[in-house]
């Protein structure tokens, strides 16, 4: 039988899952772009939106990652609020 608590315990807490960098990705692919040299300007146009269509994606993962640790400090002080009510 499936433990669907075990399973949404995992996924809260990213347990079993491996760490993406995704600011690594993010170097890698725009290191790639970079090197890219094209014979055409359409080439060149569509490297060039590529590249500021990843500048948007980092931009955005930088807040998304921003908020994510907002919320899991909001979630440590929840809990430690929980655990002192539970010890009184």
């Amino acid at each position: 039988m499936i433990d669907l608590r075990r399973m949404t315990k995992k996924f809260i807490m990213n347990e079993g899952r491996q760490q993406v960098n995704w600011q690594a990705l993010v170097q890698s692919i725009d290191e790639a772009l970079s090197s890219i040299r094209s014979g055409s300007l359409r080439d060149s146009r569509r490297i060039e939106l590529a590249k500021h269509n990843l500048k948007e994606i980092r931009r955005h993962l930088r807040k998304a990652n921003e908020r994510i640790e907002t919320l899991e400090e909001q979630l440590r002080v929840l809990e430690e609020v929980n655990r002192e009510k539970k010890g009184k």
